[in-house]
């Protein structure tokens, strides 16, 4: 069947991959080398060093590429040397539209590192499309979104941000890591570039650090082929070879996920020493018609506050969990629990992060895959 025909849950297994040419293994091997022997300079086999290109990193980014929809994926050492590829292409000057809500270290690679370098940055609520309108001009070349946002669970509408970039004739990225191609596929919406870190949900076992780019434009992509290679902020073999092993089960993890997350959501709803709960699924959640829109479901990540926006109160919390567990990151098979404010966060200041809704009491869960009761079992003894 033409790899077109196939759909999510097939391409996530066979979606651009074929057995390894060598032997027929099924599983692309790791190729741990460095380089490639030719018969003659610049007589090889399609590898010549494997900064510039690894089979099994190539493996991993035409899996990418598949499962979003895309024509070219290329992998970073990090979600944040994929970021820093994508500035990249803007040169001193040009301008940056990105959510004000967004994962601390994207604020702070966009602020403390590229400011420097002469590049403007715009942070601005997007749930209303007016609201980046009005911050665009001439020299305004990218716009940086997250939908649904880090931590706040905000949704972007993709389609309609799009409309205005293409007006404009502006780059539009899309920080896909929260939804995932299992529940949104930016590039079908008009987006120019998806972003994941691939050390998340792709990845799916907390086991690897990955950063990953899907495009369609091939003037584009040999753009970022270029900064790739040039800058050099390449994945290994055995992190592609994890990130592709995550990917095909991509499917069957996000299902439970989600209807994880959805049970959870729905449990701190109701629970009285709860002030509010963010999860795009809820009809009462800001954008919930657009997330009905363009997602399948609605994600296993759960924000919460607890009743007084008290810290010493989010941070017993955190502490008493016993089946979640506090740790950064997000998006493994096992519950996680962080706490914004002085973890993910911290890199933005009080006053800025504040304003976002990102508050000293907020807690922000990754929901896994364990069994239902039990993650509620556990927040009912954490939290009292």
């Amino acid at each position: 069947m033409s790899e077109k025909k196939l759909r999510f849950n097939s391409k996530t297994i066979h979606g651009g991959q074929q057995p390894d040419k060598a032997y027929g293994a099924v599983m692309p091997p790791i190729y741990q080398t460095s380089t490639y022997a030719q018969t003659t300079p610049g007589g090889h086999k399609g590898y010549e060093y494997s900064r510039s290109a690894n089979p099994t990193r190539t493996a991993m980014e035409n899996a990418l590429a598949s499962i979003e929809n895309g024509t070219y994926g290329l992998a970073f050492g990090s979600g944040l040397a994929a970021m820093d590829a994508v500035i990249k292409l803007l040169s001193p000057g040009d301008e940056v539209i990105s959510t004000n809500d967004l994962y601390g270290g994207s604020y702070r690679i966009f602020r403390q590192i590229f400011e420097k370098y002469g590049i403007v940055f715009h942070f601005v609520g997007m749930q209303n499309v007016n609201e980046i309108a009005e911050k665009i001009n001439a020299n305004t070349k990218l716009i940086w979104v997250e939908t649904p946002t880090n931590p706040m669970m905000n949704i972007i509408d993709i389609k309609a941000v799009s409309k205005l970039a293409k007006e404009h004739a502006i780059l539009l990225a899309v920080d896909n890591t929260f939804a995932t191609p299992y529940l949104q596929q930016p590039l079908d919406l008009g987006a120019d570039i998806v972003m994941h870190s691939a050390t998340k949900y792709l990845g799916g076992h907390s086991d690897v650090v990955v950063g990953v780019l899907v495009v369609k434009d091939k003037k584009l992509a040999d753009q970022l082929y270029f900064i790739q290679n040039a800058s050099g902020a390449v994945c290994g073999p055995m992190d592609s070879f994890l990130v592709l092993r995550g990917i095909k089960t991509l499917h069957v993890r996000m299902q439970r996920h989600c209807e994880n997350g959805r049970a959870v959501a729905q449990y701190l709803s109701k629970h009285p020493k709860i002030e509010k709960v963010y999860w795009p699924g809820f009809e009462s959640h800001p954008n919930h018609e657009v997330a009905k829109l363009q997602m399948k479901d609605f994600g296993g990540m759960v924000s919460f506050v607890t009743k007084g926006n008290n810290y010493k109160d989010a941070i017993a919390i955190v502490e008493k969990l016993q089946v979640f567990t506090l740790a950064e990151s997000l998006g493994g098979v096992e519950s996680l629990a962080g706490h914004p404010a002085s973890m993910t966060h911290a890199s933005i200041p009080k006053a800025e992060r504040e304003k976002s809704g990102v508050v000293d009491s907020l807690i922000r869960l990754s929901v896994g895959i364990e069994d239902e009761a039990d993650l509620i079992g556990d927040l009912e003894q954490a939290i009292g």
